[in-house]
């Protein structure tokens, strides 16, 4: 268990501190005051307090964590003016996170968000400039007998080039681009002889396992792959290399995530796999096992998933506000406070139907549930 609980422990506090300092760094670029930066929530275990007045503290429960501003009710309140106005100071008034210009709060909201996708980005860029990228073309060794491949009409030395239209470049992306895909077909495109060819392959869905041991259900479409001439491509790269990569990879994270989730509403895709903190410690806690670069990308993954499900426009989230300020620039003024609050409620139902749905799935990946 404990080595489930360090691994998760520390990814979590990595994560969520430069979400939350996302918010802290354009919170103090545009002059408003912070009472309070939390890791975790409730009861505190340790803090200090800094040079702006800010105290600085970690929570006993470890499952998110909050930037608290001047006078506020809550992160992003919206009380009336005119009461602010009385209640505060001149001086005062200019730290006040709601008296700022409409620009200025998007972006105090949006850098929580931003932090994380950054935070990915430097991740994939590290392992890339440092350690490298397999570049290995991937070449069908075996079609398995009656398998959804070849009846699709994938054969023995097809070099795969395309999976439903995103690029191949190495032999590591197939897995996780037939995983990630939700279609009832699989569009392969390969290179045969001198000919390039599209093939459409509808895949198996059978329960069996991830490379951790974990049960999932798998798409299977029933090829082995190998390499390119037997020879191994893998190479570190330049930095503008690196950073191009780096970001493609977090954009084809976040717009594979967003079809995953969009399937899943559809009924398409595999609700199953949707976890929460229980299935992330079991799986950083397996990761870990696998050495630092392993247990560094889980963590870019986690990241650019935490900045993602944070923008989904629900009141509660970054971008439920950034939602309210949508509608701010439009009207010209801020919703009512009554408007606001009906809205909330409908947030907080989702976020606890959704925190239901993935402890049950973590529940039931743990045996407690049939």
């Amino acid at each position: 268990m404990l080595s489930y609980i360090v691994p998760f422990l520390v990814l979590i506090l990595v994560v969520v501190f430069i979400h939350e300092y996302g918010h802290y760094y354009f919170a103090r670029k545009y002059g408003v005051g912070v009472t309070d930066f939390s890791i975790g929530f409730g009861k505190e275990l340790f803090g200090w307090n800094d040079k702006y007045g800010t105290r600085w503290k970690i929570c006993a429960i470890p499952l998110g964590g909050y930037v608290k501003f001047f006078g506020d009710r809550n992160v992003y309140s919206q009380a009336d003016h005119k009461e602010i106005l009385e209640k505060y100071s001149k001086e005062e008034q200019e730290k006040l996170f709601i008296l700022k210009p409409l620009y200025q709060r998007v972006l105090i909201v949006f850098g929580g968000p931003l932090a994380n996708f950054l935070l990915a980005l430097v991740i994939f860029f590290s392992i890339y400039t440092f350690v490298g990228k397999d570049f290995t073309p991937a070449v069908i060794n075996e079609v398995q007998k009656d398998s959804p491949a070849m009846t699709g009409g994938l054969k023995n030395q097809d070099i795969i080039l395309e999976i439903d239209g995103n690029k191949v470049k190495s032999i590591m992306e197939v897995s996780k681009f037939i995983t990630m895909s939700t279609g009832d077909v699989i569009n392969f495109k390969v290179k045969r002889s001198y000919d390039e060819l599209i093939l459409k392959v509808k895949p198996n869905i059978v329960q069996g396992e991830d490379g951790l041991g974990n049960k999932i259900n798998k798409r299977m479409v029933g090829i082995k792959l190998g390499a390119y001439n037997n020879e191994v491509n893998h190479i570190k790269l330049g930095p503008a290399q690196a950073i191009y990569h780096a970001a493609h990879e977090v954009y084809y994270v976040s717009t594979s995530s967003l079809k995953y989730i969009g399937g899943m509403i559809m009924g398409k895709a595999d609700t199953s796999q949707l976890g929460g903190p229980i299935r992330i410690a079991k799986i950083s806690g397996q990761v870990a096992t696998f050495g630092v670069i392993a247990f560094i990308s889980m963590m870019a993954y986690i990241s650019i998933s935490l900045g993602l499900i944070n923008l989904f426009p629900i009141p509660m989230l970054d971008g439920g506000h950034l939602m309210f300020y949508a509608f701010e620039s439009i009207l010209g003024r801020p919703l009512s406070q009554k408007t606001q609050e009906g809205f909330f409620r409908i947030g907080m139902f989702l976020l606890l139907s959704l925190m239901f749905f993935t402890t049950f799935n973590d529940l039931k990946d743990l045996g407690l549930f049939r």
